[in-house]
């Protein structure tokens, strides 16, 4: 096999085709240069140069070599070019994960900021992950970065706060609390419901259900729906209304709805921008580090 040594010595010869010049580039002595190339010579089992006493020139199969062995060289810069900049946090790969509805506008604020600054790190984003499949990816390394809520912080996890979220009412635009600066849970007893399906990962459906539960009553589910978009799609059309965070219905508000706060006796909910405590990638420290500008903490 051909180390990078004897490449980069055969292709000094080859260009100065003189064995005195091409050592003194090389800053080595004639006698080790020539013993490089005759090892080389006798790995490959042909003869690289024709030597006289007089002159030096390459030999068929000296010529063959030149183009092959300047590109080992370009890889090989290539290659400590790459691994020094992935050292350095300047290239690297990012999975991202967030809930779609709620933070896709801060997560999109971010990656937008890291390809101007760091075009050399690629993001894997997956926009439909909630808190606890969040909290619990990044623990198994299948993410390195996410956007999500939690009530105590997890051991091992670092987070800074980027948004407050509030609880609101998502509400056809002509209804009778549309105009109402917030209202009260037991406002909505009568009415009918969307929600977004039961899932393990996400708590808003849960919250919304403990809150009208609180209030007095059992609300009724009129629809469930895919997405917020839908939700927000079908409160528009009349058939219910909805509790979601301030944050989804800015994000994702249909023409013909109105949010409307809710007047609860409960602390805001934070987003986090998490990761684990000892990831040790330096590309996502520099990420981290863009991010204290671009999603600036919140109190």
């Amino acid at each position: 096999m051909m180390e990078i040594q004897q490449v980069r010595a055969f292709l000094t010869v080859a260009e100065e085709l003189h064995f005195g010049r091409a050592a003194e580039r090389l800053g080595v002595l004639q006698p080790p240069l020539s013993r490089t190339i005759r090892a080389l010579e006798d790995d490959l089992g042909v003869t690289l140069f024709q030597r006289t006493t007089r002159n030096v020139k390459l030999s068929p199969a000296g010529e063959a070599l030149v183009e092959p062995a300047r590109k080992m060289l370009e890889y090989q810069s290539l290659a400590l070019d790459s691994v020094q900049r992935a050292a350095t946090g300047e290239t690297g790969r990012i999975s991202f994960g967030f809930a779609r509805s709620s933070s896709r506008t801060l997560a999109a604020g971010l990656v937008t900021a890291s390809r101007r600054l760091n075009p050399g790190i690629v993001f894997s984003l997956e926009s439909n992950v909630f808190a606890e499949e969040g909290l619990a990816r990044l623990i198994d390394g299948t993410l390195d970065l996410a956007l999500v809520r939690w009530d105590r912080q997890p051991p091992g996890m670092t987070g800074r706060p980027v948004m407050i979220e509030r609880l609101c009412a998502a509400l056809p635009e002509d209804h009778r609390l549309a105009r109402r600066s917030s209202i009260r849970v037991e406002d909505l007893a009568d009415e009918e419901f969307i929600t977004l399906p039961e899932h393990p990962s996400s708590t808003l459906r849960e919250n919304s259900m403990r809150l009208c539960h609180d209030a007095g009553f059992t609300p009724r589910l009129a629809q469930a729906a895919p997405d917020s978009q839908t939700i927000g799609a079908l409160v528009a059309s009349g058939l219910g209304v909805s509790i979601t965070f301030d944050s989804v219905s800015a994000n994702t508000r249909e023409a013909g709805t109105v949010a409307v706060p809710l007047d609860i006796p409960q602390d805001p909910s934070t987003l986090y921008l998490a990761h684990l405590s000892d990831h040790a990638k330096p590309s996502l420290e520099a990420v981290l580090a863009l991010a204290e500008e671009v999603l600036p903490t919140v109190a």
